[in-house]
């Protein structure tokens, strides 16, 4: 057995996982406002609630650039006190098993090529569209991390006057529109709301800009959207598709596969299996 951590600044969420179940799971509002003292202490807290003799490992999926073999975190997204901390030592003192640290990203995209829509593929970028944007990368059937986990980070990528995460994050909504990607999403839902559709194809056409700079840079075989705005894909994907259109490798985008995550909790399983 061994122990998934999707650590967000929103939410702390954590599994037990056995042979790719997770057989018991808690989740906690992230105490992210407050020391970094104090959120390793919730991390501590939580971890004691599941923990059992036959966990035998830990893994921990985080918003931010890591130094996977030394478990160090540095400047967690949307947890500010969090500059730098040494999560391997200090859970592995802790607990004195094995902890593995990683970009959360890296996490979904294992979670998917292990578990998900990606099971069976060689190569593979696993998207994740929310709060931000962020990916996890599958080449040859190994994770690519970089050299700081940061490959993925095509989000902080230029584009227009902002750059993606800008344009194909829920912070499109709140910046140009005043919504949530909440609310568009339940506005498009409402009786086919005209102004909301408009808006989801805007934003499917910026989030196909997107998907050019990922086969411009990795030509995967397979590209997986998940995170919460994964959920309006009806509303966004013609879109998306349509502007891939004009793409320069029109055989490429033929060959492509487009899948949306259908796993709950797919970053914990991902988290699990780091090593």
């Amino acid at each position: 057995m061994r122990i998934g951590i999707d650590l967000g600044g929103t939410n702390v969420r954590m599994g037990v996982v056995n042979n790719g179940t997770i057989i018991k799971k808690i989740a906690e509002r992230c105490k992210a406002d407050q020391s970094a003292e104090v959120v390793t202490n919730q991390l501590k807290e939580m971890l004691h609630q599941i923990m059992t003799p036959e966990v035998k490992s830990i893994g921990v999926g985080v918003p931010s650039v890591v130094d996977a073999e030394k478990g160090i975190v540095y400047n967690v997204m949307n947890i500010p006190s969090w500059k730098e901390v040494h999560l391997k030592d200090i859970l592995e003192k802790e607990f004195n098993i094995p902890v593995f640290v990683n970009n959360d990203c890296n996490c979904f995209a294992l979670g998917e090529y292990h578990f998900g829509e990606g099971a069976g593929q060689k190569d593979l970028v696993a998207v994740a569209l929310g709060t931000g944007v962020g990916s996890g990368i599958i080449i040859d059937g190994k994770l690519y991390n970089g050299g700081n986990t940061g490959a993925g980070e095509i989000g902080c990528i230029p584009y227009l006057e902002y750059d993606y995460e800008s344009y194909c994050s829920s912070s499109y909504f709140t910046r140009v529109h005043g919504l949530t990607g909440k609310e568009a999403f339940e506005k498009a839902q409402e009786n086919e709301d005209v102004e909301a559709v408009i808006l989801w194809n805007q934003f499917g056409h910026h989030v196909g800009d997107l998907m050019k700079v990922i086969l411009f840079a990795y030509d995967p075989r397979v590209i997986i959207i998940g995170g919460s705005i994964a959920n309006a894909y009806e509303y966004f994907g013609s879109a998306m598709m349509e502007s891939l259109d004009d793409f320069p490798y029109p055989e490429t985008v033929k060959k492509l596969k487009i899948y949306t995550s259908k796993v709950e909790d797919v970053a914990i399983l991902g988290a699990s299996i780091l090593n």
